[in-house]
């Protein structure tokens, strides 16, 4: 029997969209993985500023736990990234760029493949937890805790820990923080306290560039000797 020369073209085309499906099929299980990632994990940030100097420096980019605060508890010391409670940032200025563009670099935050611009998200370090009285400064000129003064040893170098004076009672659902670099850091001592609602999570990681690639630990020597807050 004759064999039909149409068959072998119609399988080429069968084999074409079979693969181009599978394509499509893969790009969209990693893209809905990546945006589930997102939402409910991890989330990449870039640092829009000094203020974190020398620990994090501007354009660095982080990886940041969503689980904290959630099923893991925020602690003084740690490093967090929280949308603007409002008033903290000037109105962003888009970047410019033609719509093709603007709309794929969206697309990819959105989903997670590329860095959150941070342009409306801060960075700082908790200094104060809720019931803590966070006060600056003693006679050495350190920030206190609880009454304890604390060394603090991520400060970069020169600055003094506050040339502002305060002594604040951080609120149930609250935080005080404040950037590494004092002196350029508009933080909890101008703006006042973080609702604990707004952070996005705990950076964890700097991942670019990979010559300061580096995990943020917590420096819990830092916090050693400062007690619990008295019960009210």
């Amino acid at each position: 029997m004759a064999r039909d020369v149409s068959d072998a073209p119609r399988t080429a085309l069968q084999s074409a969209v079979s693969a181009i499906t599978e394509v499509v099929v893969v790009v969209a299980m990693a893209l809905a993985i990546s945006l589930v990632v997102k939402t409910f994990l991890v989330q990449a940030f870039y640092i829009p500023s000094g203020s974190m100097e020398n620990t994090l420096l501007e354009d660095d980019r982080v990886v940041v736990s969503k689980l904290t605060p959630g099923p893991f508890t925020l602690h003084r010391g740690d490093i967090v990234v929280f949308k603007d409670p409002g008033g903290w940032l000037p109105p962003p200025v888009e970047p410019e760029e033609g719509a093709v563009r603007h709309a794929v670099r969206a697309t990819l935050t959105f989903v997670g493949l590329l860095p959150h611009d941070s342009g409306e998200h801060l960075i700082k370090r908790v200094i104060g937890v809720p019931g803590d009285v966070v006060a600056c400064c003693d006679a050495a000129g350190r920030v206190t805790v609880n009454g304890v003064p604390i060394d603090e040893t991520y400060l970069f170098p020169g600055n003094a820990p506050s040339a502002r004076t305060f002594s604040r009672t951080v609120p149930d659902g609250e935080l005080w923080v404040m950037g590494d670099h004092r002196e350029i850091s508009e933080d909890s001592r101008v703006h006042g306290f973080v609702p604990e609602s707004v952070v996005v999570g705990k950076a964890f990681v700097l991942v670019w560039p990979l010559s300061r690639a580096t995990g943020l630990g917590r420096p819990d020597q830092v916090f050693a000797g400062v007690p619990e807050p008295s019960a009210p």
